[in-house]
């Protein structure tokens, strides 16, 4: 086991805590993949060597350094490559280590669903469950040709590689893509659309204050609704031009929230992520001949004149107001 997947315990608006964990993970090894908004990849094979201690030792090192000098406990997942090593993460705790060993990567991909594999969607899920392939050790077992015939010549190759443990991803260092995130929980599960939407515009009214007030502008958004039964929806949508308008962000949200289809869903929270930033100052902004376009931009500077010296509720949309 070479290879750790590490999840911190992040309260969603901790931006600045990732990059700090990320820097107890580089004094291990400079072989860091940061997985924003709360996780990474570490290839401790040097490591190992060099303190002649294995990548379980190791990570049980990382999680007390992460809980003594920055207060976060942290699930990770141990496993000869990247894709185990994410799959174990799934099983894993706070202050648990789920690994994988090099010699039983098969043996614990067999009885995972079809669908708990990296890469594979839910039409892809759909389509080898009702050939009976619906489990891993199944996939594994079943015919190249077979595979490729169900979902196409690269991905069924893919496919077959991957159910049998041939795991041919690497770690790769990156910077920490940077992101803002605000969340809207809901004292109870909540049904109603209207007030999913009400919750997804104050999201988008934050997120576009605290863009501006740090002179940023996000190129994506991300949508992310977690329901009752614990289990969550991601969208991610690239925006036309990098914003930190409000109204711009507020039309993107309720675009993701409308193209779900929820039918009376019981949602427990709703979350809003701007990634992709960059200087506000080297976004360019198509011009417009629509005079409302720019009468609202310029309410926007006021507005969050106002917040920054009454406070962030001084000015908001009516329809939060009530």
């Amino acid at each position: 086991m070479t290879i750790l997947c590490v999840r911190f315990q992040l309260p969603p608006t901790d931006e600045a805590a990732l990059p700090r964990l990320l820097g107890l993970l580089e004094e291990f090894t400079p072989v860091v993949e940061a997985l924003p908004p709360d996780g990474a990849l570490a290839d401790l094979r040097g490591a190992e060597r060099y303190f002649g201690r294995s990548a379980v030792e190791l990570a049980s090192v990382i999680r007390v350094r992460a809980l003594a000098l920055h207060g976060v406990d942290c699930a990770i997942g141990a496993g000869p490559g990247p894709m185990s090593a994410r799959m174990a993460l799934r099983q894993a705790r706070p202050g648990l280590t789920r690994a994988v060993p090099e010699d039983g990567v098969r043996e614990f991909l067999a009885g995972l669903p079809v669908a708990a594999l990296p890469g594979v969607g839910t039409a892809t899920a759909r389509t080898l469950c009702e050939y009976g392939l619906d489990t891993l050790g199944r996939v594994a077992a079943a015919p190249l040709s077979t595979l490729q015939r169900l979902v196409g010549a690269k991905a069924g190759r893919d496919l077959h590689e991957k159910a049998n443990g041939v795991d041919r991803g690497r770690v790769v260092p990156n910077g920490v893509s940077r992101s803002l995130a605000a969340e809207r929980p809901f004292t109870r599960d909540e049904l109603d659309p209207g007030r999913h939407r009400r919750a997804l515009l104050s999201a988008a009214e934050e997120l576009g204050s605290r863009l501006r007030n740090v002179d940023k502008v996000c190129r994506t958004l991300t949508l992310t609704v977690r329901y009752a039964d614990r289990s969550a929806t991601t969208r991610t949508r690239t925006l036309p031009e990098p914003t930190a308008h409000s109204p711009a962000l507020t039309r993107a949200a309720h675009g993701m929230y409308e193209a779900l289809g929820l039918q009376r869903a019981r949602v427990r929270s709703l979350a809003l992520r701007a990634e992709g930033l960059t200087p506000a100052e080297q976004a360019s902004h198509q011009l417009t001949f629509d005079p409302v376009d720019d009468k609202v931009r310029r309410i926007e500077e006021v507005a969050d004149r106002a917040r920054a010296k009454f406070g962030p509720r001084a000015v908001m949309p009516g329809s939060l107001a009530a």
